[in-house]
């Protein structure tokens, strides 16, 4: 039979609250999980019959540490780690802590609130939530910087191809690998260029969404970095379900950078080439507008797995 998958192909929502828990020290934390485990698959169903078209979904990842703590199956899957930082010559890609991560999308922003009301009311006593980010859709899918975000991400049945874990790892198959970045962009710089230079930035024309030619493309534009192949020149992709958000009184202006994919391995690569640049040195420059705050992997088990360790 094919495993029940958690809804990481979804398309992103209107409205999401990001989270990440980490355990403390010495809780009692196997009865917390197995209650969380049974409150994301409650979640799940009974919003598809209170509110059909609100495209409400709610998706718990795991940490490599948690994981060992909460003393889930052996081996692993085969690429959770903890996330290395990742240095370049002048921008890093940060490593910060996390033992569990929730994603919950809605069309409307009291359903999020309502589901992370219950997340918080289980895993509160165990656990301290280390970032909460409300993230929110601008315009026509459009990045706080003002560009598109997500343009390459997969479609149609190419979603659950690159987002799930296939045969190459047998055990985990239907789950997926997520990584998270919480990036703070400085809007003041970035509203100070000329629009032909942040189309540079970018590798595509800023209204309507059209990728540079080669020939035009910048080696150091986000999109010509972001986009890699495997040995056989087949395209290598991630499903992004970035948001942005703000608080503009505090000046805070951001994106969270969030991917599901089937390899942490394919994650890596491009945040390799955006990190260390490729050739090294020729690095993402977005980044010099985009300050990554955080950086943490997590893997995303199937709904089935899920129900086995739910609390009755």
């Amino acid at each position: 039979m094919t495993a029940l998958s958690q809804n990481v192909t979804d398309y992103p929502n209107n409205n999401t609250i990001f989270s990440v828990w980490k355990f403390k020290e010495g809780a009692d934390i196997k009865p917390v999980f197995e209650r969380l485990c049974a409150l994301v698959s409650n979640l799940n169903h009974s919003f598809v019959v209170r509110i059909p078209e609100g495209r409400t979904s709610c998706i718990m990842g795991i940490g490599h540490d948690a994981w060992e703590k909460l003393g889930l199956p052996t081996p692993l899957p085969k690429e959770l780690v903890n996330f290395e930082p990742i240095s370049g010559e002048k921008h890093m890609a940060i490593s910060t802590p996390g033992d569990i991560h929730f994603h919950l999308r809605a069309m409307n922003a009291g359903i999020c609130y309502e589901m992370g009301k219950d997340v918080y009311d289980i895993i509160s006593p165990v656990a301290d939530c280390l970032e909460e980010v409300h993230g929110f859709r601008y315009w026509d899918g459009r990045s706080i910087l003002g560009f598109v975000d997500g343009t390459e991400n997969p479609i149609g049945h190419e979603r659950a191809k690159f987002a799930m874990v296939g045969d190459e790892d047998p055990e985990y198959k239907g789950g997926s690998y997520l990584f998270v970045q919480k990036y703070i962009h400085d809007l003041k710089a970035w509203e100070n260029l000329p629009t032909a230079e942040q189309e540079k930035v970018f590798g595509r024309y800023k209204q309507s969404d059209i990728e540079m030619t080669d020939e035009v493309k910048p080696t150091n534009s986000h999109s010509a970095l972001a986009g890699i192949t495997d040995a056989e020149g087949n395209d290598l992709k991630i499903v992004r379900d970035n948001l942005p958000f703000s608080n503009p009184s505090r000046g805070e202006f951001g994106t969270y950078f969030i991917c599901y994919a089937n390899t942490f391995s394919t994650t890596k690569r491009m945040l390799e080439n955006m990190f260390l640049g490729n050739p090294i040195g020729n690095y993402d420059r977005i980044l010099d507008f985009s300050t990554a705050k955080t950086g943490t992997l997590f893997f995303v088990p199937t709904m089935d797995m899920l129900d086995n360790y739910s609390a009755t």
